[in-house]
């Protein structure tokens, strides 16, 4: 008798070959997580934050509320990647809750709007750090970003080795510059100096989550190594339990860091609020030293977001004939090389966009939001739809307070959706809302046509 060594049942459809092994602990997955969420964007969201609440209280608060709101998403999650491990994550529930139309889209939106829009925010935050060291002129944070998209690319265009190396390192320093920002904030000694013409705030619930929720984004990847995770049942919901509270208490002590060194005026009228922050308390050699790890930290978690997007990519390229070229993979350099250069190429045009509006960082999280959040939200009712279709399904865990707790889900994600069609539509650069729905609406015609070339009788 044969040892099935996957938590998925043999004949469960795979979206590639190969069979993903029980290789992952629980420490290994609340590492993957944190390394995931805890990226390059809270040295750069909480001066949007601070922007749209009207004191400090709700500063504090709203970051608290962002740990709540993903805790009750990872709950829902829990019970779909225990039910339903699969290395698909995402793309698995919808195509077994909604059918395959809605699972290609989101394949798609992977590839041309929610990867390549983070590799490129995380790149403008590399970029404004970077040129509080060398600055490179008025396109300074464009010409660094597009500089960083391309090494990474070939990095990883070089093979799975260099591109894990450098992982490793970049993500150990990621953590010293998160600690440092912490201790000085707390603990150092500021004099917050007002700003001659200050920024006026205007409360903005709905667009303040925006940020903070975008902070928190990245917890869902557990669902990615359901199928690798051991202990499944168990280790699932201790791993997104154990991180994400892991993750609400850094996010809530760097605030609280940086309220204590700049004031909620410093921090709304900040650049770059790591560097703001350690200039006020070290003077100029904080400035450079956090602005050096910051960069680096961004740089790491840019190369995580090309690894992983890529991967995507190529399981696209497996699935649907069209896209067929992403699917080749390198054998010696163990690399999807179509893949990752699509996905270079799609980013470097994104890095335009962003330098023509100024504002790279603000236009990437807008041309993202509404595609992530409308994906996040049919995840949520696909829990619904599988428990109806398919009642009799073991579910080792099930979310708690049910249908409570994944209603309030839903309804969350039905507000941030809202909030970012309407309240970033509003905003300077909210035109990049409209593009990356745009993009998204772009896959319609592309599945319709698909579907009659299958339909077509063959010659």
């Amino acid at each position: 008798m044969s040892v099935n060594k996957t938590n998925y049942p043999p004949d469960q459809p795979l979206p590639s070959r190969g069979t993903p092994q029980l290789a992952l602990g629980l420490g290994d997955a609340v590492g993957l997580i944190v390394g995931v969420v805890i990226g390059a964007g809270i040295f750069e969201t909480p001066a949007l934050v601070a922007a749209n609440v009207g004191n400090e209280f709700m500063l504090i608060g709203v970051w608290i509320a962002g740990g709540i709101i993903s805790l009750i998403g990872g709950l829902c999650y829990a019970e779909l990647a225990t039910a339903y491990p699969h290395p698909g994550g995402n793309y698995y529930y919808l195509k077994r809750g909604f059918g395959e139309a809605i699972a290609f889209l989101f394949a798609w939106a992977r590839m041309t709007v929610i990867q390549p829009g983070s590799i490129v925010l995380l790149a403008f935050v590399f970029g404004d750090y970077a040129s509080q060291i060398l600055n490179l002129g008025d396109n300074s944070a464009a010409l660094y970003a597009a500089a960083t998209i391309i090494f990474l690319t070939v990095l990883n265009l070089r093979g799975v080795r260099q591109g894990k190396l450098t992982q490793n390192w970049l993500s150990a320093i990621k953590v010293l510059g998160l600690a440092i920002v912490i201790l000085v904030g707390l603990w150092g000694l500021a004099t917050v100096p007002l700003p001659a013409n200050p920024t006026p705030v205007t409360p903005n619930l709905g667009l303040s989550m925006i940020f903070v929720l975008l902070s928190y984004g990245g917890w869902n990847e557990a669902a990615y190594i359901s199928a690798e995770l051991r202990d499944v049942r168990r280790n699932m919901i201790r791993s997104l339990v154990w991180s994400i509270g892991l993750i609400s208490g850094i996010y809530i002590l760097i605030n609280l860091a940086y309220l204590h060194g700049l004031g909620l005026v410093g921090m709304v009228d900040s650049q770059a609020i790591a560097a703001d922050l350690m200039a006020q308390i070290l003077g100029e050699p904080g400035n450079f030293l956090i602005s050096l790890l910051v960069a680096i930290s961004a740089l790491g978690a840019a190369n995580a977001t090309i690894f992983t997007g890529a991967r995507t990519n190529y399981a696209l390229g497996q699935d649907f004939p069209l896209f067929n070229a992403l699917g080749r993979w390198h054998t010696r350099a163990s690399t999807p090389t179509t893949a990752l250069l699509v996905q270079g190429g799609i980013s470097l045009a994104l890095v335009l966009l962003g330098s023509l509006k100024r504002k790279g960082f603000e236009t990437m999280v807008y041309y993202t939001a509404p595609v992530f959040w409308f994906f996040f939200l049919l995840s949520g009712v696909a829990l619904f739809i599988l428990r109806l279709k398919e009642p009799q399904h073991p579910r080792p865990f099930s979310v708690p307070l049910y249908p409570l707790t994944p209603l309030l889900f839903c309804l969350t994600c039905g507000y941030l959706l809202y909030s970012s069609l309407t309240y970033a539509a509003s905003q300077p650069t909210g035109i990049a809302v409209y593009i990356g729905v745009a993009v998204l609406l772009a896959g319609v015609p592309v599945l319709l046509w698909m579907n009659l070339r299958q339909a077509a009788p063959k010659p």
